[in-house]
């Protein structure tokens, strides 16, 4: 990759993303490349990390950083610190906006203080429950409590935008308790908060129990997708209410508080990944480290490199990135644009659509349907098809 494949783009700043790979235990429904590893790998892992860092492309600026895993908290605060320092070096430290994923039970004041020292001034929590029965069925490590404790450190170091993740969909959930999660957390007031539907695939162990009709990590205990729908739905109107703006398909925020890391991914502009599994995107190719974090950090200390494939964009690929990336944001896509810059019509293809009330159109913008938000996939594979 050289410098000028951002610049020539006028691309502006870009976005650093930093994988740590690392958990304490592998959530039931997780079908990440992540996994429980010896704290040993942890000092090597990030030197490598740093020394990607320091060898990659200084022909642009970065204002995003965002350390995602894994559980990047698991880290010593030294480690996170190094680790900007070396993003500062590179890559200039203007940042707008420097996100660390945190597991509320990883949360001290000690390390808070640090991150916010280090340049840090955004946690996204792990809550996904609020519901100790459902916690313990995903194998998540905090209960309720600690999330109230990790929200009060937070908030005492200073930190004031916080995000917080809830999962729709866990095993024992019921409509009463996806209630009193929402309530919880609206009484914490984060900044920002996402709802993910529980993912079923072969990639996760809930997911092949639920697959092959077993009963293990309670499997039979999961909701139907009819009350899946529901929970999101439910949590559509109480944030809506309590005054988040609903600005993408998984993503609600108070005014100003939109993830600018995350916006990046939907609006396709450039990107770099560090670290074992992390994607980068450079607007023409996109390429993927290698997911073992040993071997990725023996490749990168006897120089063999981290990447592991690549890929260039064709321009017919791109174009249905715009589709399905651009219409997760609520706000919708603006069609003017995109035919003027792939010289396309695209009028034919969303025709059937709109016909069909999954799409709606507002001038030269078209969006998805508001109340179509919860059978979205159904939605891109249509357009894509």
């Amino acid at each position: 990759m050289t410098p000028t494949e951002f610049t020539k783009r006028g691309a502006g700043n870009i976005g650093i993303y930093v994988q740590v790979p690392f958990c304490q235990t592998k959530c039931t429904y997780c079908n990440f490349h992540t996994g429980v590893f010896s704290r040993d790998l942890y000092s090597p892992y990030v030197d490598a990390v740093c020394r990607e860092i320091r060898s990659a492309s200084r022909g642009c600026a970065a204002d995003t950083v965002y350390f995602g895993g894994g559980t990047p908290s698991l880290l010593n605060s030294a480690d996170i610190a190094r680790i900007l320092a070396m993003i500062h070096d590179v890559y200039g430290g203007n940042w707008n906006e420097v996100t660390l994923e945190a597991d509320p039970e990883t949360i001290t004041p000690e390390k808070a203080r640090a991150w916010r020292n280090a340049g840090v001034n955004r946690i996204s929590m792990g809550v996904q429950s609020f519901n100790d029965e459902e916690l313990r069925a995903a194998g998540r490590m905090h209960r309720r409590e600690d999330v109230y404790r990790a929200a009060e450190i937070l908030r005492g170091a200073g930190l004031e935008n916080i995000s917080m993740d809830l999962i729709a969909g866990l095993p024992h959930q019921t409509r009463e308790s996806w209630q009193a999660s929402l309530n919880e957390l609206l009484e914490i007031a984060p900044e920002h908060a996402s709802v993910y539907l529980l993912e079923v695939d072969e990639g996760s162990r809930l997911g092949r129990e639920i697959l092959r009709g077993g009963a293990k990590y309670s499997a039979t205990q999961v909701p139907s997708d009819d009350e899946m729908a529901e929970f999101y739905e439910r949590a559509c109107d109480r944030f809506a209410s309590a005054g988040y703006e609903h600005y993408e398909i998984s993503n609600w925020a108070l005014p100003g508080r939109a993830s600018q890391h995350n916006l990046k991914y939907w609006r396709r502009e450039p990107y770099l990944g560090f670290g074992a599994g992390a994607h980068s995107f450079d607007g023409v190719k996109r390429w993927a480290n290698r997911h073992d974090p040993a071997e990725y950090a023996r490749a990168i200390h006897e120089g063999r490199g981290a990447v592991a494939s690549e890929e260039s964009v064709t321009e017919a690929q791109a174009l249905d990135e715009e589709f399905f990336l651009g219409l997760r944001e609520l706000a919708g896509i603006d069609l003017a644009a995109i035919e003027s810059r792939y010289s396309v019509d695209v009028s034919s293809r969303i025709a059937k659509l709109l016909d069909e009330g999954l799409v709606e159109r507002d001038g030269a913008r078209i969006r998805l349907n508001p109340a179509k938000l919860t059978i979205s996939n159904e939605v891109f594979v249509e357009l894509l098809g």
